[in-house]
């Protein structure tokens, strides 16, 4: 293949993040078409390209070989399902579904179709992440036994979309701190096996607000996550998109938007640093927000071209969501969730 002719479905942030990304900063890729959303006539005016009346009529198109989907999470599995159904590669924003049985329903329709399925942990692309899977894949601390993760954000949920807040879409748990799921099993290269999790809800809205939970992990290490969006001004440094790994010879301190800190023999080295992003400059589209996003897409795209198998694949997707709602199980019993819970879904 050529050019992997590409259509995107959602015109938000995410969308003009994928229609940045594909135009400006992919090889072997072009955009052909846009549809869902109010703003999606602009945004495929915005970057000359056609403009479509529906997802169903965007996935009839002949010239499209894969689409981006960026919508909110509770659309993921139907137009997944109809985007394999089609015959679409499909490289699928986080979380992949809000049940697991939509998550085994979109694995049978891409199996079935051929396609490729990518999820977007695009935190697994930045550049402090990615040097620390490195170091932790070349035993540069041992055996990883332990992983304090962090997702602390000031502004409450009113400084998010606000489809997040519907219950069809589920929760910040799921929605956002899914990145820190995936980041224990992509460093610690094993399995989640229990959840046990407390939820706080904001008392304006009643929706999950905060959510604290301790894991236990498939060769007996341990980690937590504390995911917020609860956290008064000027909120705690470095805590944005943050891990401290354990590991039996040296630990890492690791800040998805800053540094990379390697622990070992007494001292502190200063590994990998990303450049902070210009927000009030730049924006939504610095070069380096989108560095991430480039390396993602062009994996997704480079899959296709070679006819192998994405970085990141749905059962990835599967697994952060399957400890996702165990985490909300185990919040609502008060209980512990062992894992895998197999079709079981809250």
């Amino acid at each position: 293949m050529d050019k992997v002719r590409i259509g995107i479905i959602g015109s938000g942030f995410m969308g003009k993040t994928n229609a940045e990304t594909v135009t400006r900063y992919l090889k072997g890729a072009e955009l052909v078409a846009i549809a869902g959303g109010t703003r999606a006539p602009q945004l495929a005016g915005e970057y000359r390209v056609g403009h479509e009346p529906s997802v169903a009529h965007l996935l009839e198109r002949p010239d499209i070989d894969a689409v981006l989907i960026s919508t909110p999470h509770a659309e993921h599995a139907s137009q997944t399902i109809q985007a394999a159904e089609h015959g679409k590669h499909i490289l699928l924003d986080k979380p992949m579904a809000t049940t697991l049985e939509d998550c085994d329903r979109m694995l049978a329709a891409v199996c079935k179709a051929e396609v490729n399925l990518m999820i977007m942990f695009g935190q697994r692309f930045r550049i402090c992440n990615r040097e620390a899977h490195r170091l932790i894949q070349e035993g540069a601390i041992g055996r990883v036994i332990m992983i304090r993760e962090l997702a602390l954000n000031s502004g409450g949920l009113g400084s998010l979309p606000s489809w997040q807040s519907l219950p069809a879409n589920v929760g910040t748990f799921l929605g956002h701190a899914i990145h820190n799921i995936d980041r224990i099993r992509w460093f610690s290269g094993q399995e989640i096996t229990s959840v046990a999790a407390q939820v706080q809800t904001d008392a304006a809205s009643g929706n999950e607000v905060s959510t604290m939970a301790v894991f236990g992990l498939s060769n007996g290490s341990m980690a937590t996550a504390w995911e917020s969006w609860a956290i008064p001004e000027p909120g705690f440094p470095h805590t944005a998109f943050a891990s401290w790994v354990v590991g039996e010879t040296g630990i890492l301190d690791v800040d998805g938007y800053g540094e990379l800190r390697l622990g070992r023999a007494g001292k502190w080295t200063v590994v990998a640093r990303q450049d902070p992003i210009d927000w009030k400059g730049k924006g939504m589209l610095d070069p380096v927000r989108l560095e991430a996003y480039r390396l993602q897409h062009q994996e997704f795209i480079d899959s296709i071209r070679e006819a192998r198998a994405p970085a990141v694949s749905g059962k990835d997707g599967r697994a952060a969501v399957e400890v996702a709602l165990a985490a909300y199980r185990s919040a609502a019993e008060g209980v512990t969730v062992r894992l895998p819970i197999g079709g079981e879904s809250k």
